[in-house]
């Protein structure tokens, strides 16, 4: 019997690294005609330059996420209020120990 190896969830990172690697893969194939296809003039036209579009693209849609996260960060206040709470028991402990603040 052949044993089995076992089984490793894929993590984010591999997801979109086998996501880029395919991508770029498929995008050196095609624009160094290695498919031997033979892709009209307007379609190479675009074909080279699409990584760097691409990259713009991610860029762009990566700062409109962190933007918009900004914009929509909301206060925990009962999370604020429970670690006050807890900053004062620690200080009152900490004074019955002979601390001083």
């Amino acid at each position: 019997a052949v044993p089995s190896l076992p089984a490793v969830p894929m993590t984010k990172l591999a997801q979109w690294l086998w996501a880029l690697a395919l991508l770029g893969c498929t995008w050196a194939a095609l624009a160094t005609g290695a498919l031997g296809l033979e892709l009209p003039s307007s379609c190479r036209e675009v074909l080279w330059p699409l990584p760097a579009y691409l990259l713009v693209s991610a860029g762009c849609y990566a700062l409109g996420t962190v933007g918009y996260r900004v914009a929509t960060f909301h206060d925990c206040e009962d999370a604020a209020r429970e670690l006050q709470s807890q900053i004062q028991e620690a200080r009152a402990d900490l004074a019955r120990r002979g601390m001083r603040f």
